[in-house]
């Protein structure tokens, strides 16, 4: 079975779920699972160290999966920026059709992008943001509510008010974020006005991705009051697994007048990636949202898209037709 949606069938998936790009998970071994069996997946264009390294990842999926997938693009504000043409160049030359952008000004990048016939998907936290994108040529949106891992933006309005809130404006298709893993948060995201949902922490509890079991066991154990929420004086709020780490970091932060670089030896990137390579969930800052709380095993990505959609039918066929009263 099957849920056909506006975004299913624009963009030439089975099944209305998206995994999102994610720095050091969006690999080869990651994003094929989701796209072989049915939904669609982002490799991370930036968690590969140069543009050439991108392509060989695309290369390697395609090795992996002759189902569609996309990359994700996210453009951060910096002194020396990633060399982004040619990354972009990489993922036309690739010949990726769908590309997930993130971040600062990305009408550049929308640009070069649809001139090349490829469809642009960006992931913002506000209405007036996904407006901005849709001006700018976006094919489709991803909002992403205040529960979701990473950055939620700076308003703090929670999916149950900002999908409904987006959908009210939005014409391109909209995925729903943040906060999302199972059927009854896929049959929610749709009676929201969603045409889909994009899960990340989710992903990261599965079989397949290329992350240490100690981070996974770590995601089922915690339940929806183990994330903090890291940067909020610096106003670059971040959403990130509560661990020894990212509880240093807030009350640093709770002192008052901190500055970046009294905890950036805390929240480096480099430290991040050693703690998950060396499965020390209590060390470095790791991104994870809300929903770790209705996270209760890790199944293989087939398995968990097959029980959302399941589920999602379920509820739909099932108990709310039975509320319905001729």
């Amino acid at each position: 079975m099957a849920i056909k949606t506006r975004f299913t069938e624009e963009f030439g998936i089975e099944h209305p779920i998206v995994q999102g790009g994610m720095q050091w998970v969006g690999y080869a071994e990651m994003v094929a699972p989701v796209a072989n069996a049915g939904g669609l997946g982002f490799l991370t264009a930036l968690t590969q160290p140069t543009p050439e390294d991108l392509a060989k990842e695309i290369a390697r999926t395609k090795e992996m999966t002759d189902k569609p997938f996309g990359v994700n693009l996210t453009i951060l504000p910096a002194i020396k920026p990633p060399p982004y043409a040619e990354y972009r160049q990489a993922i036309i030359e690739g010949g990726i059709k769908i590309v997930e952008t993130a971040g600062y000004k990305p009408q550049e990048h929308i640009d070069h992008f649809k001139e090349h016939g490829i469809k642009v998907i960006h992931k913002c936290t506000a209405v007036r943001h996904a407006l901005s994108a849709e001006r700018m040529g976006a094919d489709a949106i991803s909002i992403d509510g205040f529960e979701c891992a990473g950055h939620p933006g700076e308003d703090d309005i929670p999916g149950l008010i900002l999908i409904p809130a987006a959908a009210d404006k939005v014409k391109v298709p909209m995925l729903a974020s943040g906060g999302f893993g199972d059927g009854r948060g896929l049959v929610a995201a749709l009676a929201l006005g969603a045409d889909g949902i994009n899960m990340g922490t989710r992903f990261c509890v599965t079989k397949e991705a290329p992350i240490h079991e100690n981070f996974k066991k770590q995601m089922v154990e915690n339940d929806e009051r183990d994330t903090k929420l890291i940067f909020r004086t610096l106003h670059n709020t971040a959403r990130v697994m509560k661990n020894a780490v990212s509880e240093e970091v807030v009350a640093i932060e709770a002192k008052g007048g901190a500055k970046f670089e009294d905890i950036q030896h805390l929240v480096a990137g480099v430290r991040g990636r050693a703690a998950m390579e060396k499965g020390d969930a209590d060390d470095g800052i790791w991104s994870a949202g809300m929903i770790q709380g209705l996270i209760h095993d890790i199944p293989t990505v087939k398995e968990l898209i097959d029980r959302i959609i399941a589920d999602a039918e379920k509820i739909m066929d099932e108990r709310l037709a039975k509320m319905r009263v001729s």
